[in-house]
């Protein structure tokens, strides 16, 4: 491995421990107790799946790892985009803090399937955002377009303009399920609308800085639900 691959390997290495702690610690200092079963269910199943996708990026494509690992408010270059991805910081954080108060609180609960289900939206929301990687290696973590960047149009992308935007959501909304909370789908809506402000903001930006996007964007008529918007 060489100086720059090394320097890439332990930044996401730093990253995903950091995410590990800010999660661990939404969840069980919320939930008041390391007694959470579906919270270390859960835990296992996100960032299982999360590091499956990090180490295949490590091997596959570091250069999309490398535009993944610059994220958050101040990474973003565009106004508008730091406060959306503020919004949608401390929104996350609520899909996390809620159904683990609701835990703490026993304010509601969900069958056992319900909470299999739940992990299992995180895994296929996880699954579509692996897959739009794959096919697309400028999905950076910021708004911006690399000096090659081109329109893709295949995989995901021929049925949906985000498709990674609507896997996201796949995900959040399976994580108050498999955290065993109703109450906690109530953060889900406004995380949803932070995620549309954000897509809206996106194509705003592509149309004007990315060529034939425009043509994409006639062609590929759907933003996140094939058929339906």
């Amino acid at each position: 491995m060489d100086r720059a691959s090394n320097k890439l390997t332990a930044k996401a290495i730093l990253g995903f421990a950091n995410l590990v702690v800010v999660v661990g610690l939404a969840l069980f200092a919320s939930a008041g107790t390391l007694r959470f079963v579906e919270g270390w269910v859960f835990m296992g199943v996100f960032f299982g799946a999360a590091l499956a996708i990090t180490v295949y990026l490590a091997k596959k494509d570091p250069a999309l790892l490398e535009r993944r690992t610059h994220a958050g408010p101040i990474a973003e270059k565009q106004t508008s985009q730091k406060v959306i991805q503020g919004l949608a910081s401390v929104l996350f954080l609520s899909t996390l803090v809620v159904p683990a108060l609701d835990h703490r609180f026993h304010w509601s609960h969900v069958p056992l399937p319900a909470v299999i289900a739940g992990d299992a939206l995180v895994l296929v929301g996880f699954l579509a955002v692996f897959l739009v990687f794959r096919e697309n290696t400028y999905t950076s973590s910021v708004i911006e377009v690399a000096t090659e960047q081109r329109v893709i149009d295949t995989g995901p992308y021929a049925a949906v303009r985000h498709p990674m935007y609507a896997g996201a959501l796949v995900l959040v909304a399976g994580i108050p399920l498999a955290l065993g909370s109703l109450v906690g789908l109530l953060t889900f809506p406004p995380f949803a609308a932070i995620i549309v402000w954000r897509l809206l903001d996106e194509e705003r930006f592509l149309v004007g800085h990315l060529p034939s996007y425009a043509a994409y964007r006639e062609k590929t008529r759907h933003r996140l639900i094939p058929h339906v918007w």
